[in-house]
């Protein structure tokens, strides 16, 4: 049986932009995913808790106001500390490439730039989720 990927979609800061992240949430949704949408102006802690809340197997963050290097992390060690450390981390927003490496450094497994196709990164959640599930597994099958 197929398992159904469970996703939260969050704005962290002051950012009042959320067109992207709606139709990135949409996207994701029509593409078969469970979706949460915490709303805008969320701090790190309210987005790691809602994420254990609705225990989801991705967090997805939207930026614009260029304070990712800042809020970004945050919301990584606020996930860690609620034992969410195998989230899949990915965000999307204005951000440098040189800032998408660092991040992606620190554990973000994916950051998508402006004009990444929805379809994009709908599958590329898709295939993550399925290696992350199929590695389990087998993990599993060695334990028994």
């Amino acid at each position: 049986m197929k398992r159904k990927i469970r996703v939260l979609v969050a704005k962290p800061g002051l950012d009042g932009h959320d067109r992207g992240a709606k139709t990135v949430a949409a996207a994701l949704r029509d593409h078969g995913m469970e979706v949460v949408y915490t709303g805008l102006h969320k701090t790190p802690a309210m987005i790691a808790e809602v994420a254990s809340q609705e225990d989801v197997d991705v967090v997805g963050l939207s930026i614009l106001s260029g304070a990712h290097m800042s809020l970004f992390p945050r919301v990584r060690a606020e996930l860690q500390a609620r034992g969410l450390g195998e989230v899949l981390l990915v965000g999307g927003g204005i951000i440098p490439q040189e800032d998408m490496a660092a991040l992606e450094g620190e554990g973000f497994a994916r950051l998508f730039g402006p004009g990444t196709p929805t379809t994009e990164i709908a599958e590329w959640i898709q295939g993550e989720m399925e290696r992350k599930w199929q590695r389990e597994e087998a993990q599993e099958g060695s334990r028994s």
